[in-house]
């Protein structure tokens, strides 16, 4: 987020009078109000917590599983051509 980002949005939250405290004294540590320290830090913290569920590491023999897994032909899936082959809730006819 930039200085230039413009906030249209509001986030409420309950904390106790501990929790306040301490983010009003590292807050005004570091110069900036409560709110820019609290979004910041939250923030990063919510983009630490993303990278790590898009981004996921392999040994060399479970990447050659995985890349074997992709080029694999699909499995046939009786059940689901099943499914498939009925007529859905949705549609006004019927598939026969």
């Amino acid at each position: 987020m930039t200085a230039t980002t413009l906030r249209t949005e509001k986030l409420d939250l309950r904390l106790s009078a501990a929790a306040k405290q301490a983010l009003q004294t590292a807050a005004a540590a570091e110069r900036r109000s409560v709110s820019e320290f609290v979004l910041d830090s939250a923030l990063s913290r919510a983009e630490e917590m993303l990278a790590a569920r898009r981004h996921f590491g392999l040994s060399a023999e479970k990447w050659q599983a995985f890349q074997a897994a992709l080029d694999a032909e699909p499995r046939e899936l009786p059940r689901i051509k099943k499914l498939f082959a009925k007529a859905s809730v949705f549609e006004a006819g019927s598939k026969k």
